[in-house]
């Protein structure tokens, strides 16, 4: 399928608050809010309809004349499924409606992997997609901060966690210095497609003891019986915007682009 050929909407959580980086969406990147970056690459990949979703009103004011449109929801949220949510009820969007949750922390986001998360979620049945990368050193591997997946051979997620994952007993036990061959590690992408419907319904749902336990609100869909497809990203995504280190190498990697 050709991933510009399915139409589909992005919706941007975008909150003020952040506890290592306060006022997160408005750090400047090249003079420009990060906020700003992330919409653009959300019109770069061909989404018919562009919104940020947010409570604060200096969110809305940097966006000003950027082509995106704005919806104020309520503060009180506690995930950024819980605001799109409620921005995808405010927009009236059919149920039917492809909705890609971009993180508004992700500057970097390549127009490819956006359309991909779109087309893979067009593909199927599930109600929800994701994108997943292999995995490159063991390092990553056991990095907590670094979610691993493993998918099934329908490409649905079965588990997602912050622990390694799979484990390769035998080969492990021998020299965890090194990843074996031919074991399909793979880094879980935060990037997410819903049908509104869904989305609307997701946001519903009681939390469940292992989102709660991994801190990963994606497993609250397994855990209610609710299928992830999984695609692999066709092109690398950067890592997100967290930390100051992380702001500064935004910032060195637009500057690359640019030249």
């Amino acid at each position: 399928m050709e991933t510009q050929s399915v139409p589909f909407v992005v919706a941007i959580p975008a909150r003020y608050a952040s506890t290592r980086l306060p006022g997160k969406p408005l750090l400047p990147i090249g003079g420009v809010p990060m906020i700003v970056h992330v919409a653009r690459r959300a019109l770069a990949a061909g989404a018919r309809e562009v919104v940020v979703a947010t409570d604060e009103p200096r969110i809305a004011a940097a966006l000003a004349g950027s082509g995106v449109e704005v919806v104020m929801t309520d503060a009180g949220h506690a995930s950024g499924s819980d605001r799109l949510a409620e921005c995808a009820t405010r927009r009236a969007w059919p149920d039917e409606t492809i909705v890609v949750n971009l993180q508004g922390d992700e500057p970097m986001a390549p127009a490819s992997g956006i359309r991909a998360v779109a087309a893979t979620l067009a593909a199927g049945a599930a109600p929800m997609a994701t994108l997943a990368t292999p995995i490159g050193s063991v390092e990553e591997l056991f990095d907590p901060n670094c979610v691993k997946l493993v998918r099934g051979a329908d490409g649905r997620a079965l588990y997602f966690s912050r622990a390694p994952l799979p484990w390769p007993r035998d080969a492990f036990a021998a020299d965890r210095t090194r990843l074996p061959d031919g074991v399909p590690f793979l880094r879980h992408i935060g990037i997410y497609a819903y049908r509104a419907g869904f989305l609307r319904a997701f946001a519903q749902l009681a939390r469940t003891p292992l989102e709660q336990a991994e801190s990963l609100e994606q497993l609250r869909a397994l855990e209610h019986g609710h299928a992830i497809a999984v695609g692999i990203a066709p092109e690398p995504f950067p890592p997100g915007v967290d930390t100051p280190e992380d702001l500064a190498r935004a910032e060195r990697l637009l500057a690359g682009a640019a030249r």
